[in-house]
C-alpha cells in the first residue's frame, strides 16, 4: 500500500550524490578507501572516541563485539528481550547464552536495579540497548560491571549523537555500536560501526574486522605482507557507502534539529492525551540528551493499538510496531525463555505504537498524524467525552 505520511523515508543532506560520485570515478570504491577513513576520523573526533571503525551494519559490529569480549560456549550476557534479535544473535553465535532482563517502564530500556540478580559465575557481559536514542543508566551498569569483572558492549543502534550526562552513546562501555541503516537518524543504506574504547582491544578489532588478516598494518605500511593472524569476519564497507554516510554525518545538527522539531510538534498536540491517561509518551530522563530517533505511544492494550493502527491506515498514515520479546520467541523458549517471566516487557510490546518520524516530512504531516490520533480517541467511544 502507498501511503501519503510513510513511516519512514530516507533523507539527503546534502552532498551524498557529489561524495558517492567523487568516490565512483576514483576507482577505488572498495573498503577502507579515503572515504571510509575520512568518516571514521570525523566520528572519532565528533565523539571523542578512541577509535571508530566503520562495519557493513551493526549487526556485524555487534558480532565483532562477542568475539572482542571472547564470548565462549556456557558464557552468559545479560541483555534486555525487548531489542532486535541481531543484539541476541551475536551472543548465541559464540556459543554463549542471552539472560534476559526486563525492561524500565518509563525509559524502556533495560532495568539496572534487576541486573545484579541475574548474575551468575558464568555471567561475561553486558549488553545494554539504549532504546528510542535515550541513554540506559549507564553509571549504574558500569558500577555493577566493574564490581563483577563484568565488559560492557553498548548497543547504540539508536543512538547515534545522542548523551548520557554529557557523554556521547556507544563512547562509554568497554565497546560500542551503531547503525546507519536506512531507517536510523543518519544512513548510507546499510552500515554500522564499532566503537573501541579500549586500548588493549583496538588492534584486533582491526584485525577481526578484516578478516582476521593482519591488513590494515599492511596498508599502513607497518609489515611488507599480510596473513591471516585471527578468527575474522569481512566486515568492511564499501567507500562508496563511506562517503554517503559522510555526507549524512556532516548534516547531524540539521537532521537532528529537524526531527527535534517533529518530536516536539507530536509531543505538544498528544500531551493532552497523556494527562488525561489515554496514552503514553516518550520519556526523557534530565541527565540524557535524545536525538529523537522515534517517537512512540503506548496505547492502553494491544487492541487499541490495533485500533489505532487501522485508523491511520484508512487516513494514509503508515504507523508500525515492535519488538516481539524474544525471550517469547521460538528460538528464545528453546533457550528458556517463557511467557510471564518479563512482564513489563511483555506489556510493552504489545502496547507500544511508532508514529512516522522522518526529515522528508512537513509541519503539516506530523500535525495531520498527531490530529489523527486525536480524532481516534475523540471518537472510539471507549471513554466518552473526555476530549
Amino acid at each position: 500500500m502507498n501511503y501519503r505520511i510513510p513511516f519512514n523515508r530516507a533523507c539527503v543532506a546534502g552532498r551524498e550524490v557529489e561524495y558517492a560520485r567523487e568516490s565512483i570515478l576514483s576507482g577505488r570504491t572498495c573498503g577502507d578507501g579515503p572515504f571510509t577513513r575520512r568518516t571514521q576520523e570525523f566520528l572519532e573526533r565528533k565523539f571523542a572516541a578512541s577509535r571508530v571503525l566503520l562495519t557493513t551494519s551493526c549487526t556485524v559490529a555487534l558480532e565483532m563485539a562477542g568475539l572482542l569480549c571472547d564470548l565462549r560456549p556456557g558464557d552468559e550476557v545479560i541483555l534486555p528481550s525487548y531489542t532486535f534479535v541481531s543484539t541476541a544473535n551475536a551472543v548465541v553465535l559464540r556459543g554463549a547464552k542471552p539472560t534476559f532482563v526486563d525492561i524500565r517502564p518509563d525509559t524502556l530500556n533495560l532495568d539496572e536495579r534487576l541486573i545484579e540478580a541475574a548474575i551468575t559465575p558464568r555471567t561475561k557481559s553486558i549488553w545494554p540497548v539504549h532504546y528510542a536514542g535515550v541513554a540506559c543508566a549507564m553509571d549504574e551498569i558500569l558500577e555493577i560491571a566493574a564490581r563483577f569483572g563484568l565488559s560492557v558492549v553498548e548497543d547504540a543502534a539508536q543512538g547515534v549523537y545522542a548523551a548520557y550526562k554529557g557523554r556521547w552513546l556507544g563512547t562509554i562501555g568497554t565497546l560500542g555500536c551503531y547503525s546507519f541503516h536506512e531507517t536510523k537518524n543518519f544512513s548510507c543504506g546499510e552500515g554500522g560501526a564499532l566503537v573501541v574504547n579500549r586500548a588493549e582491544l583496538a588492534q584486533r578489532a582491526e584485525i577481526v574486522r578484516e578478516k582476521g588478516t593482519n591488513r590494515s598494518q599492511f596498508l599502513r605500511g607497518q609489515i611488507d605482507k599480510y596473513t591471516w593472524v585471527d578468527v575474522g569476519m569481512s566486515s568492511v564497507p564499501s567507500d562508496i557507502l563511506a562517503a554517503t554516510l559522510l555526507a549524512q554525518l556532516e548534516g547531524m545538527e540539521t537532521i537532528t534539529a529537524r526531527r527535534r522539531e517533529l518530536f516536539e510538534t507530536y509531543a505538544q498536540l498528544l500531551s493532552p492525551l497523556e494527562h488525561l491517561g489515554r496514552l503514553q509518551l516518550p520519556f526523557i530522563p534530565a541527565d540524557c540528551m535524545t536525538n529523537y530517533h522515534m517517537f512512540y505511544v503506548l496505547a492502553a492494550n494491544i487492541d487499541e493499538r490495533t485500533g489505532l493502527i487501522e485508523h491511520l491506515k484508512r487516513r494514509g498514515i503508515q504507523a508500525t510496531f515492535h519488538y516481539v520479546p524474544l525471550h517469547t520467541s521460538p528460538v528464545g523458549r528453546s533457550l528458556g525463555g517463557r511467557e510471564g517471566t518479563l512482564p513489563v516487557t511483555e506489556n510493552i510490546a504489545a502496547r507500544l505504537l511508532r508514529l512516522p518520524l522522518h526529515c522528508e516530512m512537513s509541519n503539516t504531516d506530523a500535525t495531520e498524524v498527531a490530529e489523527a490520533v486525536l480524532d481516534f480517541f475523540g471518537a472510539d467511544g471507549a471513554r466518552p467525552g473526555t476530549l
